[in-house]
């Protein structure tokens, strides 16, 4: 098989990695912002509200919650929709293109709104946009891939986009911190230069798109005519191996998630500083990239299930340990090595989808897996702050048990993909 590497796939991939980073910005931006002096709250911060017996006070912090976790909801439960209808008409590019336009108008609107129910509407409307983006992307990666460059292909995929997420919020922090500016002679905030940072990410990842990506030719098939989400097997008794992997992203990313809203116990706990918290948060990341292209290119030679087992196998000690280390070196190599179980885990899944999606239904069955891993962030991000009442190890015990139901459904539900022998020796090899 030719291994060489398809322009369209690196212009996909360089638009995802400025995309992620722009959006990743605002990850760390917008908290900032909302808790600066800059933005107009609501009347009722401050004030407390009954729910039956229980009681909380409307803070800023759960404002921000809400902003965060509003992109993280509407991205995740939009995507079948939006994968659905690229299927149908089978139109990828003008998805994309609405998605990045959403997304620039809506880190255009921080620089002109600064009332905290604007912000929440920009936040919203992005994460629409994303739902636009995010799963015809990965349709067309599937779509313009041979079988046996599949996993290489969403590897490589996933790295750059890791990279701009991994990049962006260690930018991000300086680009506030140094300003203000002067562009053009008008003064400008720290806050509007990294809004203007992000506008112009999604404005390159939309020049990419529109010079570098047409949508693939279409044929006839009778799947693009059904692609409603499937539970069961249809041939068969246990649930639909897409939706299944789908079940096991959540619990890989929920696992991935519960770590970063414990900053400030962790910290405490280990007796470090915010620096070495960074580099725990960042080994995770390193990980991904390091390994996502590798492995997917193995899994392309040896199978998909080996790799997701292997990597379900892996992810169980390395979330549980970090609920126990007491040294930050420790928590370090547990980050690390749980970032190689990820890479093992999503880069095949991605790959898997796409060997059992049939022709026209990639958007609708590829948006499964998407969907979960945004979903699974949210929850994880979520159920840590909630369950860490219960104690500082609760969160990773609990995220270390639902992994064991993922891995229970992977072994169970998911089989080897179809087609030409997963042994079949790579070009150059």
């Amino acid at each position: 098989m030719g291994s060489s590497l398809d322009s369209r796939i690196l212009a996909l991939a360089m638009a995802r990695m400025v995309d992620a980073l722009a959006n990743s910005f605002l990850v760390v931006v917008l908290p900032l912002y909302i808790g600066s002096q800059l933005v107009e709250l609501p009347s009722f911060v401050g004030t407390t509200v009954a729910l039956g017996v229980a009681e909380f006070t409307v803070t800023a912090e759960l404002l921000i919650g809400v902003v965060l976790s509003l992109f993280g909801f509407l991205n995740s439960f939009s995507q079948p929709v939006t994968g659905s209808i690229s299927d149908k008409t089978g139109r990828r590019k003008v998805f994309l293109l609405t998605g990045l336009a959403l997304v620039a108008i809506g880190s255009a609107g921080y620089i002109v709104f600064t009332d905290y129910l604007s912000i929440l509407l920009m936040r919203g409307l992005q994460g629409i946009g994303a739902a636009f983006t995010i799963p015809v992307t990965v349709a067309l990666v599937n779509e313009l891939s041979a079988e046996d460059e599949r996993g290489g292909n969403f590897g490589l995929f996933n790295t750059f986009r890791l990279l701009g997420f991994g990049v962006g919020p260690l930018v991000a922090g300086g680009v506030v911190a140094a300003g203000p500016y002067t562009l053009f002679a008008i003064p400008i905030s720290g806050f509007e230069a990294a809004f203007l940072v992000a506008v112009v990410g999604a404005v390159l990842s939309f020049g990419l798109i529109v010079a570098l990506i047409d949508d693939p030719e279409r044929t006839e098939s009778e799947a693009a005519d059904d692609i409603s989400l499937t539970v069961r097997d249809p041939d068969g008794s246990g649930l639909d191996p897409v939706f299944a992997l789908g079940l096991a992203t959540i619990v890989m990313a929920l696992s991935l998630a519960i770590f970063a809203p414990l900053a400030n116990l962790v910290n405490a706990r280990l007796d470090q500083g915010t620096f070495l918290f960074a580099v725990q948060f960042g080994a995770t990341v390193l990980a991904n990239v390091m390994f996502q292209y590798p492995i997917g290119r193995l899994s392309d030679r040896y199978g998909r299930r080996p790799f997701l087992l292997g990597g379900f196998v892996l992810l169980l000690p390395t979330t549980l340990a970090q609920g126990f280390v007491q040294e930050p070196l420790l928590m370090i190599l547990a980050r690390f090595l749980q970032g190689i179980a990820v890479a093992a885990v999503f880069a095949p899944s991605l790959a898997l989808a796409g060997d059992l999606a049939k022709e026209g239904q990639s958007g609708s069955k590829l948006s499964i897996l998407t969907m979960g891993f945004g979903l699974g962030v949210a929850f994880g991000t979520l159920f840590s702050g909630i369950l860490v009442g219960f104690g500082f190890a609760v969160p990773f015990v609990v995220a270390t048990a639902l992994g064991a139901v993922g891995l229970l459904v992977v072994y169970t539900q998911v089989g080897e993909t179809m087609g030409e022998s997963a042994t079949t020796p790579m070009a150059g090899d």
